[in-house]
């Protein structure tokens, strides 16, 4: 691969892991538990929804093919997706939610923090751009995760099950292959190990507060990033993409 096709694996990978966990998020629209954090994960959504938009708007612009973030998004099959295994999973209950967008808000502050700092500059301002929403967002969960681990014994006992469901999808997170090592090499990406020790630590701290620990993994997921996905994604995308594929090339 050469640099424009690094550029565009990696713009598509941070578009297509917001996309999803923010269309995850909005099935809670109008199902959360209270009436104020049905508008903080509607708002969220939104929030990674729009990030979306300017990833995937890059990489349609790096790619040159003339294909555009609405091409993207609905046109391409589950092979053809890069998101992480950890924002296909399914909500399942509210602590569940919880805990996956704990691990993603904490890993995507992180990586876009070392993104803003990076050496392309298209890159460096959609992340510095995107980095109030993402504080807002990692406060939003680890907020949560220490109320409900800490919180009666039916939910910490939910969030223990969270723990071990959402757990497996950790490593893959912090995996590097070309595509990153030429772009670390460049100086566009955060060193991996760095970010990882980083997340590692503050995610102790987060789950010690909450009277929670992880969990040993024993069955870790991996392949996201060069789509190979569960079951789940099929389903998503199934809903997500059911108006284009239905109606192809319609337009409001």
């Amino acid at each position: 691969m050469d640099i424009d096709q690094h550029r565009f694996e990696l713009l598509t990978r941070l578009g297509d892991s917001a996309l999803i966990m923010g269309h995850r998020l909005s099935e809670w629209s109008g199902d959360a538990p209270t009436f104020e954090e049905d508008m903080a994960m509607s708002n969220i959504a939104l929030d990674l929804i729009g990030q979306a938009r300017l990833w995937l708007t890059a990489a349609s612009q790096a790619e040159g093919a003339g294909r555009t973030e609405d091409d993207l998004a609905y046109q391409r099959d589950v092979r053809d997706w890069r998101n992480l295994h950890l924002v296909e999973l399914p909500n399942g209950d509210f602590g569940r939610t919880i805990v996956r967008q704990y691990f993603f808000d904490a890993y995507h502050l992180l990586m876009l923090e070392g993104l803003s700092r990076g050496s392309d500059r298209e890159i460096s301002g959609i992340a510095a751009k995107s980095l109030k929403e993402v504080r807002y967002h990692l406060r939003h969960s680890s907020g949560w995760v220490v109320r409900l681990g800490d919180g009666t014994q039916e939910s910490h006992k939910r969030m223990v099950n969270a723990l071990d469901i959402c757990t497996p999808c950790v490593p893959e997170l912090f995996e590097v292959d070309e595509v990153y090592r030429a772009l670390e090499a460049r100086g566009v990406v955060p060193a991996m190990k760095d970010l990882q020790a980083q997340w590692e630590c503050q995610v102790r701290t987060v789950l010690s507060e909450a009277t929670l620990s992880m969990p040993e993994i024993t069955n870790p997921m991996s392949g996201g990033r060069t789509g190979l996905h569960s079951e789940h994604l099929g389903y998503l995308l199934a809903e997500m993409q059911f108006l284009q594929r239905a109606y192809p090339g319609a337009t409001w």
